[in-house]
């Protein structure tokens, strides 16, 4: 039977870093332009990091051959 929720942390785990990756990454520029506050630029980064994390953890996920 299928599942709401994934039990392979892996891929809760990519799913919560995309969205922290989407959620930093996309309202620091947001932000960046409306505002012009320059300092954002700096968080920046931290979305795209958590963003390749995410990328990286259902690789590894599908490379162990881990199901949802």
């Amino acid at each position: 039977t299928a599942t709401l929720w994934p039990n392979n942390y892996l891929i809760v785990a990519s799913g919560w870093l995309f969205t922290i990756g989407l959620i930093i990454f996309c309202t620091s520029l947001y932000l960046m332009v409306l505002t012009d506050t320059r300092w954002l630029g700096a968080i920046t980064p931290v979305g795209g990091l958590c963003l390749i994390l995410g990328w990286l953890a259902i690789a590894l996920a599908a490379l162990r051959g881990d199901k949802a």
